[in-house]
């Protein structure tokens, strides 16, 4: 009797994980506009507008203005091109992730 050969099953894939393997670089997702992002120091704004959602570990956005704004896991906060911004993290393993606005027609 033939063997039946059982179709591939879907993988997942663990974000931070594949962060934290180029620490201090973005890291684009296959297929789709998202990156994520394993901090390591000071990083600066992208120049992007969108949302940044912080993922694992904490992270401080340095605004203008002597302004700021803490992401811990699950928190977001809406960057805009407009605006620079200069991440830093204060847990060890802080992943950012990165889900800018569509491009306009």
């Amino acid at each position: 009797m033939p063997t039946r050969s059982r179709p591939e099953v879907p993988q997942a894939l663990h974000l931070a994980r594949l962060a934290q393997g180029t620490p201090g670089q973005w890291v684009r997702l296959p297929g789709g506009e998202l990156s994520v992002l394993h901090l390591s120091g000071k990083f600066p704004g992208s120049g992007v507008t969108g949302w940044l959602v912080c993922l694992s570990g904490e992270a401080v956005l340095d605004l203008p203005l002597n302004n700021f704004v803490r992401l811990r896991p699950g928190e977001g906060y809406r960057v805009s091109a407009h605006e620079p911004w200069t991440a830093f993290d204060t847990r060890e393993n802080s992943v950012l992730m990165l889900a800018p606005d569509p491009p306009v027609a």
